[in-house]
C-alpha cells in the first residue's frame, strides 16, 4: 500500500464483511455499517426461545476456495467448524450418488456406475451427457433452462440427481434456471482439483461460521464498525462520497440490491432500475424434533413433489447442535410461501413420517418454521444482474452482483473482495 484510503462499507452481510477484512487487510481505514443488530445477512444465526437455529441452513463446497480463504484469515478453524466429506446425494433408503474421496471427475464416474438402482443404460446416458458437457468446456446456449438441457436424460437421471442439483445450487426449479450457470457450478466443483466437490457441512451457527469472528477480527484491527444504523443517504462529494454526512474516500455498496436500489435511485438510475428488478425465490427451513432421532447421514436428500415440500433434512445433532433437531429444506419454495406456513409444517410433518419413520424413535414435533422470502435471486435464463462499478468511487457487493456464480457464499465473498480491488 503507498496510499491508506478511508473507506465506508454498507451492509455486514458475507459480502460486506469479506471486503471490510479485505480493505483492512490492504491498510485502508474501514468503517462498516449495517441496519440490523448482528452481522450476517441472510446467512446467520437466530435464538428461537433459547434454542440456536441459523435462518437457513447452509453448506459450502470444497471449490468455495476464497470463502474458506476469508474464514482462516478471521481466526476460524476450519477443521473444527466445517464436517467435510465427498459429496454424497444419499435418500433415506440408502440410494443416491455417492463420491469418494480424490480426483472429482473419476469419484464421480465411478460413483455412477455405482449406482445399481439405475438401469445401465441410464447411468450410461449421464456419463455420455456429462462428458459431452466437459468436451464443450461446459458451456452452452445462454437462453437454455437446465430441465430443457438434460431432457434427453433418462426421467430416473433427471429427479434423482440433476432436480436435487439445481434447486441446491442455484435455488431454482429446473424448468426455470440457468443451464449456463448450473454447468459452471459443476465445472468447478468436478474440474477444480481433489476435494473441490466435498460437501463442507456446519458444525456450528452460522454466525459462528464467519460474522461473528469478522468482527472480532475487525475490532482487533481497528476497524470501526456501526451496527443498528441504516444507511439514509449516500451521495458523491468531491472526489469522495458522502455516508449519512460522513466523508469517505471511496464506499462499497454490500446491502440487498433493494437496498441498493434505494441508496442509488438519485444519481445512478440505470444502476438502480436493474437492481431493483431482480425477482427471488425463498427458502424455507423447517425445523422439527424428535428425541432420540438419528440419521444415518448428517444430510439426507428427500424426494419433493407437490405434497411433500423438503428436498433436504440434516441432521442438526450430527453438526453440533441440539440431539434429535432435524432442519428440513424446501429450496424453490414461492408455492409453500403462498401455502402459509401452517400448510408447509403440516406438509412437512406427513413428508418426514412417511420417509423418515425408521429414524424417528419419538413423535416429531414442530420447532421452527422460518422463511426467508428474498433468498436468492432466481436464476434464469438471460438474467441481467447489476455491474461492480455504479460510480467512480462506488462500487458494489453482493451475490446479486454480475459474476460466474448464482446466489452463494461464494459469489458474496468473491464479490466483495473484488470491489476492494477496484477501490486499491
Amino acid at each position: 500500500m503507498t496510499e491508506r484510503r478511508t473507506v465506508a462499507v454498507i451492509g455486514a452481510g458475507w459480502a460486506g464483511l469479506a471486503a471490510a477484512v479485505e480493505a483492512t487487510r490492504r491498510g485502508h481505514h474501514v468503517t462498516l455499517f449495517d441496519m440490523a443488530a448482528h452481522a450476517g445477512g441472510r446467512s446467520r444465526g437466530v435464538d428461537v426461545a433459547g434454542m440456536a437455529l441459523d435462518n437457513g441452513q447452509h453448506i459450502l463446497i470444497g471449490a468455495y476456495t476464497q470463502t474458506i480463504a476469508l474464514m482462516r484469515t478471521v481466526g476460524v478453524d476450519i477443521e473444527q467448524t466445517l464436517l467435510r466429506t465427498p459429496l454424497r446425494i444419499t435418500y433415506p433408503e440408502g440410494s443416491g450418488l455417492q463420491l469418494e474421496a480424490g480426483l472429482p471427475v473419476f469419484a464421480f464416474a465411478r460413483a455412477v456406475l455405482r449406482l445399481q438402482a439405475w438401469p445401465w443404460l441410464d447411468r450410461l446416458a449421464l456419463l455420455a451427457a456429462a462428458g459431452g458437457w466437459a468436451l464443450r468446456g461446459f458451456r452452452c446456449d445462454a437462453a437454455l433452462t437446465v430441465a430443457q438441457l438434460t431432457r434427453p436424460l433418462p426421467a430416473s437421471v433427471r429427479h434423482e440427481l440433476i432436480d436435487p442439483l439445481c434447486v441446491a445450487a442455484l435455488n431454482t426449479p429446473s424448468g426455470d434456471a440457468s443451464a449456463s450457470v448450473f454447468l459452471r457450478v459443476l465445472k468447478d466443483a468436478l474440474f477444480s482439483g481433489p476435494g473441490s466437490a466435498d460437501l463442507l457441512l456446519p458444525r456450528v451457527s452460522l454466525s459462528e461460521l464467519l460474522p461473528l469472528p469478522a468482527l472480532r477480527w475487525l475490532e482487533a484491527a481497528g476497524a470501526r464498525t456501526v451496527l443498528s444504523q441504516r444507511v439514509n443517504r449516500l451521495s458523491a462529494l468531491g472526489d469522495g462520497w458522502s455516508v449519512d454526512d460522513q466523508v469517505f474516500d471511496h464506499a462499497v455498496l454490500a446491502t440487498s440490491a433493494v437496498e441498493a436500489a434505494r441508496l442509488t435511485q438519485a444519481f445512478a438510475p440505470a444502476w438502480a432500475s436493474v437492481a431493483a428488478d431482480l425477482r427471488y425465490e425463498p427458502i424455507v427451513t423447517v425445523y422439527l424434533r424428535s428425541e432420540g432421532a438419528r440419521l444415518p447421514e448428517p444430510m439426507l436428500a428427500l424426494r419433493a413433489d407437490a405434497d411433500a415440500p423438503a428436498q433436504f433434512v440434516f441432521d442438526r445433532g450430527q453438526l453440533g447442535g441440539a440431539p434429535g433437531l432435524l432442519a428440513f429444506v424446501i429450496s424453490g419454495a414461492q408455492a409453500w410461501v403462498e401455502a402459509g406456513q401452517p400448510a408447509t409444517l403440516q406438509a412437512t410433518l406427513n413428508q418426514a413420517r412417511a420417509v423418515l419413520g425408521a429414524y424417528l424413535p419419538s413423535p416429531l414435533e414442530p420447532v421452527q418454521v422460518l422463511s426467508e422470502k428474498r433468498a436468492t435471486f432466481r436464476c434464469t435464463p438471460g438474467l441481467q444482474r447489476s455491474t461492480m462499478q455504479i460510480a467512480p468511487g462506488l462500487h458494489a457487493a453482493g451475490d446479486h452482483v454480475i459474476g460466474p456464480y448464482p446466489a452463494t457464499l461464494e459469489g458474496a465473498v468473491r464479490s466483495g473482495i473484488d470491489a476492494v480491488h477496484a477501490v486499491s
